[in-house]
């Protein structure tokens, strides 16, 4: 007889870590942030408490390691689905095609369809939310998740700059926050629908104030 195989203990823990991510993100979408609890996502995620608090120091810790790795996974087929061409490798960043309104107006509205996303929606929210409670937790949130994205707007505008496209005294971080802070305000106080076309105008605006003067 053939001797047995050993547990996987490494594979073992993806499955509990994936088990874990997805019941924390389940239980805020129905229930909300402040009903969910370490000992519900245990009991959702089929494990034992202890096994979160051995990885985790708080259900805030959690819920954020679990929004990162349903983003980055989110990313990863957006990529893939968009390709780059013959490599078949996503294209990193913001696309440059050269025309700077229609690469920007490419990516808010898919920053609109996002925040639109019921499984993204209920996370980004209390994240957001219990960010301003909580600085540490607010600064691993900015840190980890909105300061890459944000770097992506920057490395943008500065082609655009060298291009002409946009004048050589803006300054690209304020710039991006023409472009993000409309958008965001507006999904936070739910004033009015977040739409494609809202995202064009935005761009629209932000643009004409940005490109060299005649």
């Amino acid at each position: 007889m053939a001797p047995s195989k050993a547990p996987d203990s490494s594979r073992r823990s993806d499955r509990s870590r994936r088990a874990i991510h997805d019941a924390a993100l389940a239980l805020v979408t129905e229930v909300g942030y402040r009903r969910t609890t370490i000992e519900g996502i245990a009991a959702r995620a089929g494990v034992g408490k202890q096994t979160i608090y051995r990885w985790w120091p708080s259900k805030a810790a959690v819920l954020m390691d679990a929004f990162l790795d349903l983003a980055g996974r989110a990313a990863e087929d957006a990529g893939a689905g968009a390709g780059a061409g013959d490599t078949g490798e996503p294209a990193p960043g913001i696309p440059d095609t050269g025309d700077l309104v229609a690469d920007l107006k490419l990516v808010l509205r898919a920053t609109v369809d996002e925040l639109n996303d019921p499984a993204l929606e209920a996370p980004t929210r209390a994240l957001t939310a219990e960010g301003i409670v909580d600085a540490k937790l607010g600064a691993a949130f900015v840190h980890k998740l909105l300061d890459p994205q944000l770097a992506l707007y920057v490395t943008r505008l500065r082609a655009a700059q060298e291009a002409g496209d946009v004048r050589a005294d803006v300054d690209p971080r304020i710039a991006l926050e023409l472009l993000i802070g409309p958008l965001m305000h507006r999904w936070l106080l739910r004033t009015l629908p977040l739409t494609h076309a809202y995202a064009d105008e935005i761009v629209d605006y932000a643009v004409g104030g940005l490109a060299p003067r005649t």
